[in-house]
């Protein structure tokens, strides 16, 4: 059974910006797969047992290739845990939100786009 997946916006660096929306999936997240852009201060929201995930990319020096990024994503999903990916701004004017929710309904997970302010 597959688990749920949002792609969260964390807003514009100041952790306090993000959206009470943003805010309760984190409270509800089994993983938290976070970027470089996003506030560390945020995950003081998630529950003390969530699995974090740092896939930040910054000047050549990626953690991770995109593509894995959004294969992880939906993995941890299809093993039925609520996934956050947490995403500097906004999912889609900062970051490759819309690669990602492609490979979400490729491999026929649901997410939900939570929008961030830029």
């Amino acid at each position: 059974m597959n688990g749920m997946v949002y792609l969260v916006g964390a807003g514009p660096g100041d952790y306090r910006l993000i959206t009470l929306k943003g805010k309760e999936c984190l409270e509800k997240a089994d993983v938290v797969i976070c970027d470089y852009l996003a506030d560390k201060r945020l995950m003081a929201f998630a529950r003390d047992d969530v699995e974090y995930i740092y896939v930040g990319k910054k000047a050549g020096n990626h953690a991770m290739r995109q593509e894995d990024i959004s294969q992880l994503i939906a993995d941890k999903a299809k093993e039925g845990k609520c996934v956050v990916r947490l995403k500097g701004g906004d999912p889609f004017v900062f970051g490759r939100g819309g690669e990602e929710a492609e490979v979400l309904k490729k491999n026929n997970v649901a997410f939900e786009i939570v929008p961030g302010i830029s």
